[in-house]
């Protein structure tokens, strides 16, 4: 039997991390974070300065150039294995603590610790296989090396949503890779980053190759965006941010990889099986209480069934458990903070005001302090309507129908996003002729927000750029260098 959680006595009171060294914070302003599932506080941060953020890059620029960067792959991987280690033996802490701060339900918080740890112990096997190329066409007086490097000194923005797992799904490739990290988390949810350090710490990371500066995006997130001394700037969050974090590189041209929005398509076509389909769509909405950039927010449906697949969606919806995050048997949790739980309720009563019809949900759910939207579907939608075009980020679904293929394919590409989509359909030809044609960089056909870190991920379109996990994701985090030697005696030009 489950132990039951409860709220800590008093809140957590966390410092930064810089060069292997904890700073409490005693001397700088801090932000309470109050839990959105409770309504009480429990952590706080330090607000960190510009001052406090240049320590920390060049702290990771002496580790990139004295330690890390020329460490051989194997030991870098032998430290990955250690933290993967270390992430399970502090599993059920962490997943306390990403619970409490970001509302989601603890059994989501401990799959999405677990799931972190798989991704250290791969990038821990990349780490060996970093290749080249050889070019041996030139004849015998040249040969041509092609090699790959790391890029140097990375800045990590993450969000408030999934703080630990999009750590995972960047920061040990970004190590496999040889680069270091400047990590600057949501302020919101920045505790189990912070735990992280000791983590890595333990694990034999050298001091320096991983640093936490805590505090707000306008003034830490803008100076490493600015910072002359970083090589490539990591961020995920919204697409109004992504746009300034593009715009701050220019100050040394530094590469930026982006994983913005999403308004993703559920393509259900009625030779799918409609009851698994019925249960992908209602997770793919509720998910993280629909916080979640590859959320399934447009149901797609074929018009011959959509009033009975829509039937059955509905029944989903109407058993989901919302409540306490902390209890194991709850499914969604709750909103992450007044200001956005207000945003999702000003969608709903706009979806009603363009036309749309409100079939379930629609309404706050009052639970003991917390903040929580019951799951919400709309029929009646119109590609126009701002619910069919804007993400909500809330668990609010719309449904279009359509007649074709083709149609359903127009729909589905009709946004200036293009991060994930799924397909649902029995017929092995429909489903890899349309998620052929569906412009999303993540992808699923009859199953929804799965995978793991063997293979790539990133947008098309305004939903980012580059592509995180994988080789690939290790590849992101390093330069390409092209190398001629000469064989035997030079040809003189000036005989």
């Amino acid at each position: 039997m489950t132990k039951q959680l409860s709220l800590p006595k008093t809140p957590r009171s966390n410092g930064f991390y810089i060069d292997g060294t904890w700073n409490a914070g005693i001397d700088h302003a801090r932000l309470e974070r109050i839990s959105p599932g409770h309504g009480v506080p429990v952590s706080s941060v330090a607000l960190c300065t510009v001052e406090d953020t240049d320590r920390a890059v060049a702290a990771a620029r002496r580790a990139f150039e004295n330690v890390w960067g020329d460490m051989p792959g194997a030991e870098r991987g032998r430290i990955l294995i250690k933290a993967a280690e270390g992430i399970r033996l502090r599993l059920e802490e962490m997943a306390y603590w990403e619970t409490l701060e970001t509302g989601k339900p603890i059994s989501q918080s401990r799959a999405e610790i677990g799931g972190a740890a798989d991704h250290y112990e791969a990038a821990a096997g990349m780490a060996r296989m970093v290749t080249g190329e050889t070019h041996n066409g030139y004849g015998e007086a040249m040969l041509g090396l092609v090699t790959r490097q790391p890029i140097g000194v990375v800045a990590l923005i993450t969000p408030w949503n999934f703080p630990f797992i999009v750590l995972a799904e960047r920061m040990p490739f970004v190590l496999a890779a040889g680069c270091t990290v400047v990590l600057k988390p949501s302020e919101m949810t920045s505790t189990t980053s912070l735990i992280f350090a000791d983590i890595l710490a333990e694990a034999g990371l050298p001091s320096g190759v991983y640093n936490v500066v805590t505090g707000m995006g306008p003034e830490v997130g803008e100076a490493l965006s600015n910072h002359d001394d970083v090589d490539m700037i990591s961020f995920t969050g919204s697409l109004a941010v992504g746009e300034r974090v593009l715009m701050a590189s220019k100050s040394n041209l530094k590469k930026v990889g982006l994983e913005l929005g999403g308004k993703n398509p559920q393509i259900v076509f009625a030779d799918a099986n409609l009851d698994d389909a019925a249960d992908g769509v209602a997770f793919g909405v509720c998910f993280n209480a629909g916080q979640c950039c590859v959320s399934g927010s447009r149901l797609i449906v074929e018009a011959s069934v959509a009033e009975a697949f829509c039937a059955k969606v509905m029944e989903k919806l109407a058993r989901v458990r919302v409540g306490d995050p902390l209890d194991p048997d709850t499914q969604m949790g709750a909103i992450v903070s007044p200001e956005h739980h207000n945003k999702i309720l000003g969608y709903i009563e706009r979806g009603q005001a363009e036309g749309a019809k409100l079939e379930c949900g629609g309404h706050a759910v009052d639970l003991d302090g917390g903040r929580f939207i019951a799951p919400t579907l709309f029929s009646g939608v119109t590609p126009q309507m701002a619910i069919a075009k804007d993400e909500i980020f809330g668990p609010v679904l719309s449904v279009i129908p359509f007649e074709t293929a083709e149609e359903a394919v127009q729909i589905a590409n009709d946004t200036e996003f293009g991060l994930a989509a799924s397909v649902w359909s029995k017929n092995i030809d429909t489903a890899l002729g349309v998620i052929r044609k569906i412009r999303a960089g993540r992808c699923w056909v009859n199953t929804t927000i799965v995978g793991g870190p063997e293979q790539p991920m990133g947008g098309f379109k305004r939903s980012g750029s580059g592509r995180e996990c994988g080789m690939l994701g290790v590849e992101e985090y390093m330069e390409v260098k092209s190398i001629h030697i000469a064989l035997g005696d030079r040809d003189h030009w000036l005989a």
